[in-house]
């Protein structure tokens, strides 16, 4: 039976998204896909970036290719293999997002479980992360796009379903996570998991996106 008293209950563990708010990653995307789109005199607008952010990449794909209107001169498969070879030279220069570091170390010190739910594929994730590699061993553990349990992309729960399981005495009560979140998507697929506490950073102000991490006061 669910608490009925009325409290709030205490947050014991925490959930973070990667891209756009650990790591200044998002960057990438908008440039290569700016780039793609210039040979069709199409730009590429914040409304969106929005919507593909979270997705599996080859549902961001359809998304992109059909709202652009250039589905017929470039096939969602194409479109990721184009902008795949741009990205590769692109992941390994990944920056932390101001304010990641400090607030990792200090819920890892506290002894809070922290995870990573990402939409980022293994390749991706292991180029990205390459130079930060000591930060992201703090994660108790990480689930990643291709991961099997993870079926859907953002906003299905799947991600987060998996990341609750994995914590040791898991599965965790969903209104114990707290998720750090920087995507529309990704804010719906930790409701659709049944998490209320997500935070959800606005990633197309990115300064007020590092402010609030830089001045988070976990407790």
């Amino acid at each position: 039976m669910g608490d009925v008293s009325g409290k709030r209950p205490t947050i014991t563990h925490v959930i973070f998204d990667m891209d756009g708010l650990l790591l200044d990653t998002e960057k990438f995307y908008t440039e290569v896909q700016e780039t793609i789109l210039a040979r069709f005199n199409k730009t590429f607008d914040w409304s969106l970036k929005a919507k593909m952010m979270g997705m599996k990449a080859i549902e961001a794909a359809r998304v992109f290719v059909e709202e652009t209107g250039i589905s017929d001169s470039l096939s969602a498969e194409d479109f990721l293999v184009e902008r795949e070879s741009m990205l590769q030279s692109l992941f390994p220069t990944s920056e932390l997002m101001p304010g990641a570091s400090r607030l990792i170390e200090h819920l890892h010190a506290k002894g809070v479980p922290i995870c990573l739910a990402t939409g980022s594929h293994r390749r991706h994730f292991e180029l990205k992360t390459q130079r930060h590699g000591e930060l992201f061993k703090l994660m108790h553990h990480i689930v990643l796009g291709d991961d099997p349990e993870v079926k859907k992309g953002k906003p299905a729960p799947d991600v987060f379903l998996a990341a609750a399981r994995r914590f040791e005495g898991g599965p965790i009560d969903s209104e114990k996570i707290l998720v750090f979140e920087d995507a529309p998507a990704g804010a719906r697929a930790a409701k659709n998991a049944g998490i209320s506490e997500a935070r959800q950073l606005p990633p197309r102000h990115s300064r007020s996106s590092l402010e609030f991490l830089n001045g988070f006061q976990p407790k």
